[in-house]
């Protein structure tokens, strides 16, 4: 993957500081945070739903793997300007589906700004938070998806 198109949007300061924003809010959840940031589409999946795309994400990072399936995805599709967030089955018998919607609004406002890192941190950030509330760390807790950002 040529990493040009990402380095439009985000230098290294930036993916590291959204990086470390997982690190810093996993801190307080039983849940795990994943961020894919994937410059464009294959060919043969250009005409699938982003939806449907972050599906596939979700299962190919190992997400749903998560041991109390608190696994939630932040995925975006830099080209096509396209973004979507997934929770696992865990979250969602716990979390409204519409809070999703609210952290999508406030991205997409700081995206239109050319805000990308804000409007990424302040999802990880926010997503912490619901996170912490529902699912707090445990004592036997253990990280189980990298921190990394995903950009393959």
């Amino acid at each position: 993957m040529n990493d040009s198109l990402i380095y439009k949007f985000f230098n290294d300061d930036e993916i590291l500081r959204i990086s470390n924003k997982i690190k810093e809010v996993e801190q307080t959840t039983a849940g795990e945070i994943c961020v894919s940031i994937k410059e464009k589409l294959p060919f043969l999946k250009r005409r699938k739903p982003v939806s449907r795309l972050a599906e596939e994400e979700f299962y190919r990072v190992g997400i749903n793997k998560t041991r109390d399936k608190t696994g939630i995805l932040i995925y975006i599709l830099l080209e096509e300007h396209k973004f979507h967030i997934l929770a696992d089955e865990g979250i969602n018998a716990k979390v409204p589906p519409h809070t999703w919607d609210s952290i999508k609004n406030t991205m997409q406002e700081k995206f239109i700004r050319g805000e990308y890192c804000k409007g990424i941190t302040y999802a990880v950030e926010t997503a912490g938070k619901i996170l912490a509330e529902h699912f707090p760390i445990k004592p036997d807790d253990r990280n189980e998806l990298s921190n990394r950002v995903v950009t393959k």
